[in-house]
């Protein structure tokens, strides 16, 4: 992974400087608060409904056990025991006081952490594939890349101030985990019939209150060009983006109101002004930041492992887990392991600091050190030996991260909502749990299969709900929290937006109403078929027949 040289961690150490003399200055009275405010965004820094919230930068996803264990050290000694990984592959902490940010902030930086640009109208965390080095049908590694875009867009003076915030997702796989299509820039690495790598270009994509699909406005950019001509794009975005309504600021807005051809003529007339210019990325520069991603010195190994093979024939449990957490890696004998964050009873994404200790353990034990967070809220051990899995799971387990869940229902991607977030219209984390318990039973969720459910508490859509297969949004409806559900959403190549089905729900009504639509699933699939191909080949007609079925608005609550 990519380590800090002398210029990096100077930069990072005055900005630390910098952030404890501005909080003094706040909280001796000589800042006033709408001076304080874009100086502690700038920092990570937000204030919610309870306490202030730290969002720590993790880089596409990106950690070692250094790190995690200083994460593990900073949520026991000045949070509440816990941390929580988000839909960016950062971590946040929920309960820090502001006094003490600036420590914060100065133990991150020992082990080259920040929360620079992780909050307010700027270039944010750039994200990318969990499994990104590692995976089979990885064409490019996107991590060289991904860096050079966070070095060129950290402190950039152009795009201090946004007229909205930005986000970048890269990909190099043939199959997208990294949702491209949902962001202000995603970029499809890939190489032509001659080699060539080239990259594909989205632009306008996000979710939100206006959800919008992202649109391809490059189909075949050679990467040299890939920052000048980013810089093209976030150039007529800064000059033309409406500043007069923060609901239609993102640059997803201004490419529908102009077209992507206009969009695109625009684009192209300002790339012509520093097109070849000095942010052209030379191959000694790709050079330089690839060799921080080499990959470590695996055994050569055969990929079977008479061992494993019994465990799993003699261990139900070992066997699940085997099929739901343990994914393919490029390198024979080696595996990727996802550690669940998802146990039922547990807020989606929290992690405490034992946890978080034993993590660090794992990486050293069974993955050279290294890890990764996911969009989804889970950590990734990148690579295990496969004689090694069954041992890793007995200790996972016991620790309470390896519930075999990934990719089931339980494994609910779900903003903080209500309980912590001051935009929130509603909870998202009691609705998780309603959900978690009524679908608790392992058998009864590898039966349903894979299936995304996403929660969000408002319409800025942290949870992700527009894109999951069944999406729940809190509502204020009369100074109560009502959920409006949707279906047919999904993430990846063939993404798509979800559509509501009608009427929103009281809290108490929506776990149930997850549970008719999973009957109306079960009964119609056909052999093989997920939960999103029958939304896409039933259509959302008998989805919404089922649930509204006995309900009359305000009289009739939908039961489990």
């Amino acid at each position: 992974m990519y380590k800090y040289d002398e210029y990096d961690q100077r930069i990072v150490d005055e900005r630390v400087a910098q952030f404890r003399d501005q909080t003094r200055r706040y909280l001796a009275g000589e800042l006033s608060e709408d001076e304080f405010k874009p100086l502690r965004l700038q920092n990570g820094l937000y204030i919610q409904r309870y306490a202030p919230m730290l969002r720590v930068a993790v880089p596409y996803g990106l950690l070692n056990s250094t790190q995690i264990r200083k994460l593990a050290h900073i949520a026991r000694t000045w949070d509440k025991g816990y941390a929580h990984v988000s839909t960016r592959q950062n971590f946040q902490y929920n309960w820090p006081e502001l006094k003490n940010v600036p420590d914060i902030l100065a133990e991150l930086a020992t082990v080259e952490m920040h929360a620079i640009q992780t909050s307010g109208n700027c270039i944010r965390n750039v994200t990318t594939d969990q499994f990104a080095g590692i995976a089979p049908d990885e064409v490019v590694d996107p991590r060289p890349l991904a860096e050079i875009i966070r070095q060129w867009s950290t402190f950039h003076p152009e795009f201090a101030l946004l007229p909205r915030k930005f986000k970048f997702a890269v990909s190099g796989s043939s199959n997208d985990r990294a949702v491209v299509q949902m962001h202000d820039i995603g970029l499809e690495f890939y190489r032509d019939g001659s080699g060539e790598l080239l990259i594909k270009v989205w632009v306008g994509g996000g979710l939100g209150r206006t959800p919008i699909l992202g649109e391809v406005i490059e189909a075949a950019l050679p990467w040299q060009h890939l920052l000048t001509y980013a810089d093209a794009i976030i150039r007529v975005y800064n000059r033309h983006g409406r500043r007069d309504n923060i609901y239609k600021a993102r640059i997803k807005i201004l490419v529908k109101a102009l077209g992507i051809e206009e969009f695109k003529r625009q684009v192209e007339a300002e790339w012509a002004h520093h097109k070849d210019g000095p942010n052209t990325i030379t191959q000694a520069e790709f050079d330089r930041v690839a060799k921080f991603f080499t990959a470590p010195a695996y055994e050569t190994l055969t990929d079977r492992d008479a061992g494993i093979d019994a465990k799993a024939a003699e261990e139900k449990a070992f066997a699940n887990w085997l099929k739901r957490n343990v994914h393919a890696h490029k390198v024979a004998g080696y595996r990727a392991v996802t550690l669940s964050l998802k146990p039922t009873g547990i807020a989606p994404g929290d992690i405490s600091d034992k946890q978080l200790e034993v993590v660090a353990d794992l990486a050293d034990k069974y993955s050279y050190g290294e890890l990764r967070t996911t969009h989804e809220q889970n950590i990734v051990l990148s690579d295990v030996k496969l004689g090694d899995l069954y041992a890793l799971w007995q200790e996972a387990r016991a620790a309470g991260l390896a519930t075999p869940n990934i990719g089931l229902i339980t494994d609910i991607i779900c903003c903080p909502g209500g309980d912590f977030c001051d935009l929130a219209n509603a909870k998202s984390i009691p609705i998780a749990a309603s959900i978690q318990q009524l679908f608790d039973d392992l058998d009864y969720q590898h039966d349903i299969g894979e299936l995304e459910l996403n929660i969000s508490g408002c319409m800025n859509s942290c949870g992700h709900h527009h894109v999951g297969h069944i999406g729940v949004l809190g509502v204020d409806k009369g100074d109560s929290e009502w959920y409006q559900v949707s279906i047919g959403g999904k993430q990846g190549n063939d993404a798509s937006l979800g559509a509501v089905i009608g009427p929103s729900f009281a809290a108490d009504e929506v776990a149930g109403v997850v549970k008719r639509l999973i009957d109306v699933y079960l009964e119609n699939r056909s052999v093989d078929e997920r939960f999103i191909d029958t939304v896409r080949r039933l259509g959302h007609t008998p989805f919404k027949e089922r649930v509204y079925a006995d309900r009359q608005p305000g009289k009739q609550k939908v039961e489990a």
